[in-house]
């Protein structure tokens, strides 16, 4: 047996650390959901909470968040900090804060506060403790700081590149009174601010802890192991697919401008080995709307998503996950825009880039990946001043929709995007209860999942009403691209939103911004379903008859779509579907 060298750890303390370090960040994001006075913060999950090392690289996030923020967000942050103030100069108890788009590559509501974590003797920080939240509101053109019409950057918000909002253990004021005078719902923000400041101090403590209760070599030590097997894990997994080279493309709707124009988005993948590339040279190039994001924002943000669900989807995020990944990007491109461009729907195409880099290699792994899903945020704002406190209410929101199937399951869904993962829809009492809306329908969308041996899942359909004067934005980027089916399987349905009012005809949209609300108007909003997966009519014809009693497909796609012919009582009619199947 080899012996132990001095800096190994032996297995038990690796164990009991590597659960604390992922127990800490989970902590601080339950505490936070507790905490935030907004809705995309307590029920949206729109922040992440993480542990990155002295240099920024991901040590642990936790597991609540969106998968937006696994890739380098937090990181990002912290060395852009180094490189402001210098590796000596952010010390104890101080707290910094940014959302600066030249390192973030996002839109300027997602902020990051960092505080360093010091070990005894230490003059320079052993790693860093890191809370995103998405700052509801931070000036700007319109409500919400997101806005179709903005043309550049200074157009979206206040900005602030590590600046200190805690110095030595003392709130910084100053910079307090400017973000709550650049705000149109101080109290919301400041409130969300503070539950992110808690959730800084709260984490850097117990980390504190962790580290004097088992010595700083052990716990980089086993930060190092951690890496190094997430690196073995997605090695051993891209080894398993064929070298060469793969290739797929889908298209977008619209930059912010030219609502008929489609934006290209690319994806040529390298599998050498065990590494991976992603290259993503063949996009759009930048938009004049607010659909940009800089390199490690989108191009990076993307591919390292979807690696992550092809290689690790079950494992922890951390740095060492993506080692066996490199992505290409030239700067000019929308995936990597020049400083100054608009990002206030960056994350708006990403769905589509990380569904078009899995399809480009499901040829190679069709076991792993599957077909398209509705892929598209589905963004809408109802906003405008509250009858009882004047004061402005924002229900913001995004679709639900269904996920592509997988070669030995259905789509699930109704879920939010593979950039969002599997978080919670706001519930409907929540909206009612804090903004004159009424919601008044939720429900699936027959025959909107690909037909498929395996079924995509359906859409949803949600019908809000107005009931004061308002304003609207809705936001559908991906329309005529249809989620695609694979090895055999159909296309899935996409998505739009639907203005009713009485007298008047029905107004399809998919990019508006600013749109009046009267009293009693209804906004619809039909969510896309996933593709399917291997031929339709090689279906269990039991499955689409409950797929039939489950409202998930009409009678007539059970017929045209599969060959099934259903009787009166909903049972399969095999002499029907023998006279379908012959003709």
């Amino acid at each position: 047996m080899r012996a132990m060298a001095a800096d190994d750890i032996d297995p038990i303390t690796l164990e009991i650390i590597r659960h604390a370090l992922i127990a800490i960040p989970d902590l601080v994001d339950a505490n936070i959901t507790r905490t935030a006075y907004s809705p995309l913060i307590f029920e949206y999950k729109d922040y992440a909470v993480g542990i990155v090392d002295a240099g920024g690289e991901l040590v642990s996030q936790c597991r609540g968040g969106i998968p937006l923020f696994v890739t380098t967000a937090l990181g990002d942050a912290v060395r852009d900090g180094i490189e402001i103030h210098g590796a000596d100069g952010i010390g104890p108890g101080d707290v910094l804060v940014t959302n600066y788009v030249g390192t973030q590559g996002q839109h300027l509501n997602n902020a990051v506060m960092y505080t360093p974590v010091f070990v005894e003797d230490s003059e320079r920080p052993f790693a860093w403790f890191a809370v995103l939240v998405h700052w509801c509101d931070i000036g700007g053109l319109a409500e919400g700081s997101i806005d179709g019409a903005a043309r550049e950057i200074y157009q979206e918000g206040l900005h602030l590149r590590s600046v200190k909002v805690v110095a030595g253990g003392k709130k910084c004021e100053d910079i307090w009174r400017i973000i709550g005078l650049n705000t149109r719902t101080p109290d919301m923000l400041l409130g969300d601010v503070e539950a992110q400041l808690a959730g800084c101090l709260l984490g850097r403590s117990q980390f504190e802890d962790l580290i004097k209760r088992y010595g700083a070599r052990a716990v980089r030590r086993a930060i190092e192991t951690i890496w190094d097997r997430s690196d073995a894990a997605a090695r051993d997994v891209v080894r398993s697919l064929p070298d060469g080279v793969y290739e797929a493309e889908s298209w977008l709707d619209g930059d912010g401008v030219d609502k008929s124009r489609k934006v290209r988005i690319h994806a040529k993948i390298e599998v050498r080995g065990d590494t991976m590339s992603v290259d993503l040279s063949g996009v759009e190039e930048q938009l004049p709307g607010p659909f940009n994001s800089g390199f490690t924002g989108g191009a990076m943000t993307a591919a390292r998503i979807a690696f992550k669900y092809l290689t690790t989807p079950g494992e922890p995020a951390n740095s060492g996950a993506f080692r066996a990944l490199d992505v290409i990007c030239p700067e000019g491109r929308f995936l990597n825009a020049r400083y100054g461009a608009p990002m206030g729907l960056y994350s708006s195409p990403l769905p589509t880039v990380i569904d078009t880099i899995l399809r480009a290699i499901a040829p190679a792994c069709p076991q792993r990946v599957s077909a398209g899903h509705f892929a598209d945020f589905s963004l809408f704002r109802i906003y405008g001043p509250h009858p009882k406190t004047g004061k402005l209410y924002n229900m913001f929101g995004s679709g639900f929709g269904g996920w592509g199937a997988l070669r030995d399951a259905d789509g699930p869904g109704p879920f939010k995007t593979m950039a969002h993962g599997d978080v919670l829809e706001v519930p409907v009492e929540l909206h009612e209860a804090t903004t004159p809306v009424r919601v008044e329908a939720c429900e699936f969308i027959p025959d909107t999942g690909g037909p498929g041996t395996t079924r995509g899942a359906p859409g949803l359909r949600k019908v809000f009403r107005a009931l004061v004067e308002s304003k609207m934005f809705v936001v559908f980027a991906r329309v005529t691209s249809k989620p695609w089916g694979l090895e055999g399987g159909r296309e899935g349905a996409t998505g739009q939103a639907i203005l009713h009012r009485e007298g008047a005809a029905p107004r399809i949209m998919h990019k508006e911004w600013g749109v009046p609300l009267h009293p009693g108007d209804r906004i619809e909003l039909q969510t896309g379903g996933g593709g399917g997966f291997g031929p339709p009519e090689l279906r269990d014809p039991a499955r689409v008859a409950d797929d039939v009693r489950q409202g998930y497909v009409t009678r007539g796609s059970a017929a045209r779509d599969y060959g099934v012919a259903l009787g009166a009582d909903g049972a399969v009619d095999e002499a029907a579907a023998g006279r379908l199947s012959r003709r």
